[in-house]
């Protein structure tokens, strides 16, 4: 998880193009051919373009880019914890 990428993603693209995104790059790592190291990368990615989608949806709600960005951050780090 790169916050400063989750940030461009969210400020530069609507909702939609990033879940339509998410589920391109999940149909891909369903391929047989796909290698472990690529779907490393891939996971990556989708969790940057979720984290997107879920701070853009914070921000919508009122929040600040700031606080929206903050809260996902400890959420995801809240459930590596557990």
């Amino acid at each position: 998880m790169k916050l400063p990428i989750i940030k461009h993603f969210q400020k530069n693209n609507d909702a939609q193009k990033l879940e339509h995104t998410i589920e391109v790059l999940e149909s891909f790592c369903e391929h047989r051919s796909v290698k472990e190291d690529e779907m490393d990368v891939v996971g990556e990615l989708i969790t940057n373009l979720a984290g997107a989608v879920e701070m853009d949806k914070m921000v919508k709600d009122g929040m600040s880019e700031k606080d929206a960005a903050n809260a996902f951050a400890k959420r995801v780090l809240g459930s590596i914890d557990q």
